[in-house]
């Protein structure tokens, strides 16, 4: 990933990033629903972010009646701030890259389209971005046992060549990620707040220049603890993978469930599945009841990989659209989503897949429980 931002990128930032350092930003920038209203009007005129850093700025705001020209020309005029980000986070490896630019992940564009971060943040290799796989998503306050669970699934998925995708969390979210790591394989953290400090732990930087780690997230690198930015970073996680399991989930309430309703009642991504057998969950069955699949527990690396390759069969289609599931990675990282760029010229269809066959089974791999995960949780946010 190049140091070198683009025109677009600078422009992006600007308007819509707090660009902290060392302190909140007071800057009133651009919300999400704001920036996407924005870029409706340059793609309708056959224009980008980076007119507004020229003499086309002053015409290009006419268009726009509802946006203050003086709010815009402020933001604009960061030009320093935006200098010292830059500089802290290539001193700590982090990169940054917008929708405008042919590296932001595929996967996010073409599936969530204009819903996806206008800007991503990040550490870490960004071709783990295309390479799809499984989302393991639950609750953080989970017994020994379902986080032996979780760090056999991820090790499964890694001995079978899978990508494991999680949102960085104390529980489920780090037990997953740290089961593939162990197994040699790779993982993306979709992480809601402070990337930077994860970005600097010492457990995390052996596995990111190993290349096996890749942590992002949305919001600015010091960015604190949201639980709104928390609960919409769900769908990048799923979004990035090619199908997800839920390990655990309260009913009715949290972050785990809104996600996966999400994912079920609205986005559709990817086949949704859920934990089966003991300790039996409310929430499990309520997704179960909303559309989400059981899942077959593979015994093996060969099972999860037939797994993979073949899809999985539900009884009595419970989806809507019935289509072919399948979560191969390739060995390279490359993605296997190839829509065409659309953030200036229009947007394709979101990709919508459906599993096909299996059986149940119970994990035979066991996994001891390691206590010290490669991820931290700020004070207060269990």
């Amino acid at each position: 990933m190049t140091s070198v931002l683009s025109p677009n990128t600078q422009a992006i930032l600007l308007l819509t990033a707090p660009l902290l350092v060392g302190k909140d930003s007071k800057a009133n920038t651009l919300s999400a629903s704001e920036y996407r209203k924005l870029a409706r009007h340059l793609r309708a005129s056959a224009s980008e972010p980076a007119a507004l850093l020229t003499s086309a700025r002053e015409e290009i705001l006419r268009g726009v009646p509802w946006l203050d020209g003086d709010r815009v020309e402020g933001l604009l005029a960061r030009g320093f701030q935006l200098s010292q980000a830059l500089e802290r986070w290539h001193t700590r490896a982090l990169w940054v890259v917008s929708r405008a630019d042919p590296e932001y992940p595929k996967r996010l564009k073409s599936r969530l389209r204009e819903d996806s971060p206008p800007v991503l943040y990040g550490c870490g290799d960004p071709r783990i971005l295309n390479s799809g796989g499984l989302a393991v998503v639950g609750s953080r306050k989970v017994d020994d046992a379902l986080l032996s669970y979780t760090m056999n699934v991820g090790g499964l998925a890694a001995s079978a060549g899978q990508t494991v995708v999680s949102g960085g969390a104390r529980g489920v979210d780090q037990a997953a990620m740290r089961g593939a790591l162990e197994a040699g394989g790779r993982a993306i953290g979709v992480l809601a707040d402070r990337l930077e400090r994860a970005s600097l732990e010492r457990s995390n930087r052996d596995r990111l220049l190993a290349q096996q780690l890749v942590l992002i997230s949305p919001y600015d690198p010091m960015a604190g603890f949201n639980v709104g930015n928390a609960m919409s970073r769900n769908k990048l996680i799923y979004a990035l993978a090619d199908a997800a399991l839920v390990v655990n989930s309260d009913l009715g309430k949290g972050g785990t469930w809104a996600g996966a309703v999400e994912q079920l009642e609205k986005l559709r991504l990817v086949p949704v599945f859920v934990r089966t057998g003991d300790p039996a969950s409310a929430g499990l069955e309520g997704l179960e009841k909303k559309g989400a699949l059981p899942w077959p527990d593979p015994e093996d690396a060969d099972a999860f990989q037939r797994l993979a390759e073949a899809g999985v069969a539900a009884d009595g289609a419970k989806k809507s659209e019935p289509t072919q599931l399948s979560f191969a990675s390739s060995g390279d990282g490359a993605g296997r989503v190839e829509e065409p760029d659309t953030e200036y010229r229009g947007s394709t269809n979101a990709l919508r897949s459906e599993p096909e066959g299996g059986k149940n089974g119970t994990s035979a791999v066991k996994r001891k429980r390691q206590d010290a995960g490669p991820f931290e949780d700020p004070p207060g946010s269990q």
